[in-house]
């Protein structure tokens, strides 16, 4: 690695309509009391706060969206779309996804982009991409957002690179603290693998 810093222009978007309340939600706090979850466009409170603790690759991906100058679409419409093109499967309560490689076969046919599932993602492959101009969806464990030094698990949640230095990756993290962990968080490369499960999703401009 060199010593240049890439730091890419990438809005934020919490995968909570009101970022500043993330840590209450993340404590339990009910997120159909959200004030702002009409926002998501969202049927109701109820269809908002089943969903917003499962959108974090929707946060991504509106965050992509928006750096790229494209239109934003609200949260639960994206959910929506994502579980029709087979990216999320409900099952009652029950969730699987984001599927990566639907996921990102919709994202590309949608909107013209390059979006590669990657399930081998290296700290070298992530570098190479925003280097390239691109940004990485990255699957780690919630606990990132404080770099808990004991981490049970890796991956189950993801959380967007925008850039990096020789020493951190920088990233937008949806469920990230305000002020603390939702922008351009540094997450050293020697701590990343506690919570990193090495995998991802690559995604780059526009294809046409």
């Amino acid at each position: 690695m060199t010593a240049s810093v890439i730091k890419h222009v990438v809005p934020y978007y919490s995968q909570w309509e009101s970022a500043d309340l993330v840590p209450g939600f993340v404590s339990g706090a009910d997120a159909a009391r959200d004030p702002l979850w009409a926002g998501s466009g969202a049927d109701s409170p109820e269809e908002y706060a089943f969903w917003a603790p499962r959108m974090c690759g929707v946060a991504c991906l509106r965050m992509v969206l928006g750096s790229l100058g494209l239109a934003v679409p609200p949260s639960v419409e994206l959910v929506k779309e994502l579980s029709g093109a087979g990216a999320y499967v409900r099952d009652g309560d029950a969730v699987k996804g984001l599927i990566y490689q639907p996921f990102a076969e919709y994202v590309a046919a949608r909107w013209g982009l390059d979006a590669r599932s990657a399930p081998v993602l290296d700290h070298g492959a992530v570098r190479d991409v925003l280097a390239r101009g691109g940004l990485a969806m990255l699957s780690v464990h919630w606990s990132i957002r404080t770099l808990a030094p004991v981490v049970d698990a890796r991956g189950g949640h993801l959380v967007l690179a925008v850039g990096a230095t020789e020493d951190a990756v920088l990233v937008h993290n949806p469920s990230g603290f305000p002020g603390a962990s939702q922008r351009y968080a540094s997450v050293p490369w020697v701590d990343l693998d506690r919570f990193y499960a090495g995998r991802g999703i690559l995604l780059g401009g526009r294809t046409g």
